[in-house]
């Protein structure tokens, strides 16, 4: 199938960053969100991400249409893009509207980062074309796309989903199955638990500890995920030696992970030790230097591919 059009029901963050995407495969993108400084806030975010994406301002921008609201958005699309709140009631009655709005054939896909779409879809009249597709920040750089169907959800339309991230330039990984923050915030989050642990405890400060990430699992991660590396780590016999020869040490540590109060107190204080370690830069110098250097990190990984 040809995706022509598409629509980006909310401009926040992620919603901009589809955009930029979107029209960047050459669709065309109309875009709805009630923020009263919408046109500044889409030229700014074409303006940056044009040079990510190989692309002119003015190309991008010709092919980007503000839709006076979600109706005008979501006219001839082939796919909708919903960005909006992480809750439950504000998605149900959206996804009402993109049902009776949207053309039947169009995709009604969700970037959700923590509900299922059964939770906002269950009362739809017609439920078979959506479904969750979950990017990492910005989507426009990060290649994963998360699709995660619901109950109700066709295959056709976990099929179509697929191949449209994949038009789009993304990695669409299937979920077989619902789980609230589905897989790659779960992983982020338990990650994250013990990195505010072990800063709570005085192991390491903020920095400390994303210096250990950046120049270890980090580097490896990347390259070969966990399951892999672990793999590799266990060196010719692979997986089942790393297993039977450090599996059970490795139990042990889960048992020792820590737990963070994440009290008020505790909380100020991480928050404030974070705004020490980089509240010198603005988020405007910080999202440039990290897209920098992700751009150079897949731009690596690109190369090594074509050499095997």
């Amino acid at each position: 199938m040809t995706f022509r059009t598409a629509a980006v029901i909310g401009a926040g963050t992620i919603g901009l960053s589809w955009t930029a995407l979107f029209a960047a495969h050459d669709m065309a993108v109309r875009v709805s969100d009630p923020r009263p400084d919408l046109a500044d806030a889409v030229a700014e975010a074409l303006e940056t991400f044009a040079p990510h994406l190989g692309r002119g301002v003015a190309d991008l921008t010709a092919r980007v249409h503000l839709a006076a609201d979600v109706s005008e958005a979501v006219r001839d699309a082939d796919v909708v893009q919903e960005n909006g709140p992480e809750n439950v009631e504000f998605k149900k009655d959206l996804f009402a509207i993109l049902v009776r709005e949207a053309p039947s054939h169009a995709l009604l896909l969700s970037s959700s980062s923590a509900i299922p779409s059964t939770a906002f879809a269950s009362e739809l009249d017609d439920a078979s074309r959506v479904l969750i597709g979950h990017p990492f920040n910005p989507p426009h750089l990060i290649p994963l796309v998360e699709v995660v169907p619901g109950e109700r959800t066709s295959a056709e339309s976990v099929d179509r989903a697929v191949e449209f991230y994949r038009f789009a330039g993304r990695t669409p990984v299937v979920e077989r199955k619902e789980i609230p923050g589905f897989v790659g915030n779960r992983l982020q989050n338990a990650l994250s638990r013990e990195a505010i642990y072990l800063v709570e405890q005085g192991v390491v400060s903020p920095s400390e500890l994303d210096a250990v990430m950046t120049n270890s699992l980090g580097i490896r991660w990347s390259t070969v995920g966990p399951f892999l590396g672990s793999h590799l780590g266990g060196g010719p016999g692979g997986y089942r030696h790393m297993a039977e020869h450090i599996g059970k040490s490795m139990k042990q540590m889960w048992a020792g992970l820590g737990q963070p109060s994440q009290n008020p107190e505790e909380q100020e204080r991480l928050i404030e030790a974070v705004e020490s370690a980089y509240g010198s830069s603005t988020y405007s110098e910080l999202a440039e230097t990290r897209d920098r250097k992700q751009l150079a990190v897949l731009s690596a990984l690109d190369s090594a591919r074509e050499e095997n």
